[in-house]
């Protein structure tokens, strides 16, 4: 029988599962993969749901749902906490610990929707931090090696929003990510300059790791970006869209108005809200049920009653309206399952 998946995930959209199983264990999660991979199935692990975009014609196999739950920690006075998070730990409860436990280095990623597990495929990040900045390693399972192995930091291929594991899709399920985060009541500095602003801080500074953790949930909250059922504007996979990285020509070729930010190998990050907005989609543009937010350039969103197909539709129109206006070809960041953009 199959099962509905579009209420398993942020945006609300997408078709059903031929078959649909819950990993509560670590156990459960190893044996539900291998038994697809042992079948030939088709084999989707969905965590959160919070960065997907799943076709309206559903998944042709098993989805397996994790949920495994854990967090364990180890704490030194010199080394700092190393902290093993389940990879079905939801995200913001672990920073909202973190937060509370004095362990510093993941405040700014607060209200990140999703699950633990997710954050190193995606190398999740925001006001200036990311995963990568405090994950030690991961554990994960190799469905080629058909075997467990553990992946140090350096070896996860982190780049700006993406590593080994979203460069790789079908090979690893992630079972847990570690972290090794300072110790002290003060957070890591603010390298944004909006949230630095906010604090009444110079960029660079550091402020009490819980003052940065309620000024980033009250800034997510005005663009959006927290998750609230009766609010269509959350109803989204977040940034639709990645920050263009341009070559220095490229970027020069922008108006002088275009925000950008010179990258240490000497390429130039570009904002996408501001490309989306000056090619012509204000906020609230829409076509159908499915819009840009109201609060947000970059959140396409679910206004109720978008498919797949009307979410995907705007964001082809929207990213060859910038490719017309500036030359510049936005990538979606989240993972398109069973669809596409081409």
């Amino acid at each position: 029988m199959s099962q509905a998946l579009a209420g398993l995930t942020t945006l609300r959209t997408g078709g059903p599962a031929e078959r649909l199983v819950v990993a509560d264990t670590e156990a459960e999660l190893l044996d539900a993969v291998a038994r697809a991979d042992a079948a030939g199935e088709p084999l989707l692990v969905l965590g959160g749901g919070s960065n997907v975009v799943l076709a309206d014609e559903g998944w042709p196999g098993t989805v397996v749902l994790v949920r495994t739950r854990g967090v364990a920690a180890e704490v030194d006075g010199c080394a700092g906490a190393w902290v093993t998070v389940a990879a079905g730990e939801p995200w913001d409860d672990l920073v909202e610990r973190a937060v509370q436990e004095g362990w510093s280095g993941l405040e700014a990623l607060s209200g990140i929707p999703g699950l633990s597990g997710a954050t190193p495929i995606q190398n999740v990040g925001a006001y200036g931090q990311e995963v990568a900045d405090t994950l030690a390693r991961v554990r994960a399972y190799d469905r080629i090696r058909r075997e467990t192995v553990t992946l140090a930091a350096g070896d996860c291929g982190f780049g700006y929003r993406t590593s080994r594991f979203k460069a790789d899709p079908t090979r690893y399920v992630v079972l847990e990510v570690v972290f090794q985060l300072p110790l002290g009541s003060l957070s890591a500095p603010v390298r944004y300059a909006e949230l630095s602003g906010v604090l009444g801080i110079e960029t660079g500074d550091r402020a009490p790791s819980g003052d940065v953790r309620e000024a980033v949930l009250a800034l997510r909250r005005r663009k959006g970006m927290v998750l609230d059922p009766a609010d269509h504007d959350t109803w989204s996979v977040g940034s639709f869209f990645t920050n263009p990285v341009l070559g220095a020509a490229q970027a020069e070729g922008l108006p002088e108005t275009a925000p950008r930010w010179s990258q240490p190998d000497g390429t130039v990050k570009a904002s996408a809200a501001w490309l989306v907005e000056q090619a012509g989609f204000p906020r609230g543009y829409a076509r159908g049920a499915a819009a840009l937010s109201g609060k947000h350039a970059l959140a396409l969103t679910n206004r109720g009653s978008a498919t797949t197909g009307d979410v995907l539709a705007l964001a082809r129109e929207i990213r060859d309206g910038v490719r017309a206006a500036f030359g510049v070809t936005l990538v979606p960041e989240p993972t398109l399952i069973a669809c596409t953009l081409d």
